[in-house]
């Protein structure tokens, strides 16, 4: 189930994109997207607005995924990415993936704010990395490992504390305004901007390798 609760065109240079600091707002996000995407992929992502109809698109992906997705931590590259991949042949609306800073009560506890090398830290399909990764939908957090994460043994124990007492047991997907996560003491700092469609096909490619072992095993 949903829980809700003068800019650089074409893409940015390594170097730039290996300092980014955290995004504060959604302008800042949306420039961000525009150089990696273009003004018209910036465009709708500020324009779009949730309707039910990809409420429910949104639902029943979400739920395909967790199916047949292993429990397993350090997933939500994998598994955002896998989410992506799907939502964009499902809905018209503007998907991206972003990479940053998870926090609870305005301390991280995925992630440390601190500028790192997004190229190098993407570059494989199953990165190694303590940050978070997510969905924007338009401006709209999508979290698919946010629930897993929190309610299973490697979850960090204060994600799992907030989690239990501010939405309760048996959820699957989180999704949000991006501006009203803090009010439920959630929230999303990108710094990384958004994954390129070749660094999200690499992911992708990544979670069908560990979708495919879990099968055989």
């Amino acid at each position: 189930m949903i829980e809700c609760g003068e800019v650089l065109a074409g893409n940015l240079c390594a170097q730039y994109r290996a300092r980014m600091k955290p995004i504060k707002d959604l302008a800042q996000l949306g420039k961000q997207i525009a150089a990696q995407h273009g003004w018209a992929a910036a465009k709708a992502f500020k324009a779009y607005e949730m309707n039910d109809s990809d409420r429910a698109v949104l639902s029943q992906c979400a739920l395909d995924l967790l199916k047949v997705f292993p429990p397993m931590p350090g997933a939500c590259a994998l598994m955002s990415a896998s989410l992506a991949g799907t939502l964009e042949r499902r809905m018209t609306a503007p998907v991206h993936v972003v990479a940053g800073t998870l926090v609870v009560d305005g301390e991280p506890v995925f992630g440390d704010r601190k500028p790192f090398d997004g190229p190098a830290a993407f570059a494989a399909s199953n990165p190694d990395w303590d940050g978070h990764v997510w969905v924007m939908v338009g401006p709209y957090v999508v979290d698919v490992s946010l629930f897993r994460t929190a309610y299973s043994r490697h979850g960090p124990p204060r994600l799992a504390k907030h989690i239990n007492l501010a939405f309760g047991p048996n959820k699957g997907l989180y999704v949000d305004h991006w501006k009203r996560t803090g009010q439920l003491g959630l929230g999303y700092e990108p710094q990384y901007y958004v994954l390129s469609a070749e660094e999200v096909t690499s992911l992708i490619g990544g979670a069908y390798h560990v979708i495919k072992s879990d099968i055989v095993k």
